[in-house]
């Protein structure tokens, strides 16, 4: 379970931003196709969302493991989704999903895939239980939880592994914030805002990134039909929108990096 230890020493476990099946795994996947390691035009989206359309990948007490297969090769990467109300996912057990594993499986990697998930399912068989997973209520206890399931596989692990723990045990806990640094990925949050008549206005500290979105014309079009917008280097994600009288609305979202080349402004 190598995997899930490397995304959580490298941020890379979120809190999903809706209760919705096709967002929650449409967001991971978007994540995904922003690491470095992503092959340029790999969509991820449809391999995952063709995937789950053929084979439900719920695995029961609260989890599922969706993956997509890339024709090259790579590490194998994954990123950890928690939904705090859980999802209606069609478990074989019927129970909601609260954690969500979702894996980029390069050529190379399909035997280490295929051990990652085996070691999951024995320590789910042994150490988890649904109540467990539903009473957690913020990023920090998911992380301790996710170690402590870790630590049931102690035996299947190697040194290295079991150092990453101890330095992840004994790191002082993060501020519970939705959205975590990924990586050496830049994240910036962003508020669209738009009204009849009135071009869109952007809110965030990134000042780059604001005249960007400012001055594209297609962004609020985009985000609402397709819940991300891209360009310049940049993969804006919608993580939820709020409508108010008068045809105004509100767009929650967070914009990843995709170049080397964009960097955060200096104060």
């Amino acid at each position: 379970m190598d995997t899930i230890l490397d995304a959580l020493q490298e941020g890379r476990l979120f809190e999903l931003p809706e209760n919705d099946k096709e967002h929650a795994l449409r967001f991971l996947a978007h994540v995904i196709e922003a690491f470095p390691e992503t092959a340029p035009g790999t969509d991820v989206v449809e391999l995952v969302m063709n995937r789950e359309q053929a084979t439900n990948t719920a695995i029961g007490k609260g989890w599922a493991c969706p993956h997509a297969r890339v024709p090259y090769e790579e590490d194998l990467m994954c990123v950890v989704g928690w939904s705090p109300t859980g999802i209606d996912y069609g478990a074989p057990d019927g129970n909601p999903v609260s954690l969500v594993v979702m894996h980029v499986v390069p050529e190379n990697q399909r035997n280490h895939y295929l051990r990652e998930v085996s070691l999951l399912a024995k320590a789910l068989e042994g150490y988890s239980t649904f109540e467990t997973l539903a009473k957690l209520k913020t990023l920090d206890e998911v992380r301790n939880y996710l170690l402590d399931l870790i630590a049931q596989t102690k035996t299947a692990v190697g040194p290295d592994t079991r150092v990453k723990m101890i330095r992840l045990q004994t790191r002082p806990a993060p501020e519970p914030v939705v959205i975590q640094d990924l990586s050496n990925l830049i994240i910036e949050p962003v508020t669209l805002i738009t009204a009849p008549g009135m071009k869109c206005v952007a809110l965030t500290q990134n000042l780059k990134l604001s005249d960007w979105l400012e001055s594209e014309t297609e962004v609020i079009k985009k985000i609402e039909t397709e819940g991300v917008f891209q360009g310049s280097g940049w993969r804006v994600l919608c993580r939820n929108s709020t409508a108010y009288p008068g045809g105004r609305a509100a767009y929650d979202c967070i914009a990843l990096s995709l170049s080397p080349n964009n960097s955060r402004l200096k104060k």
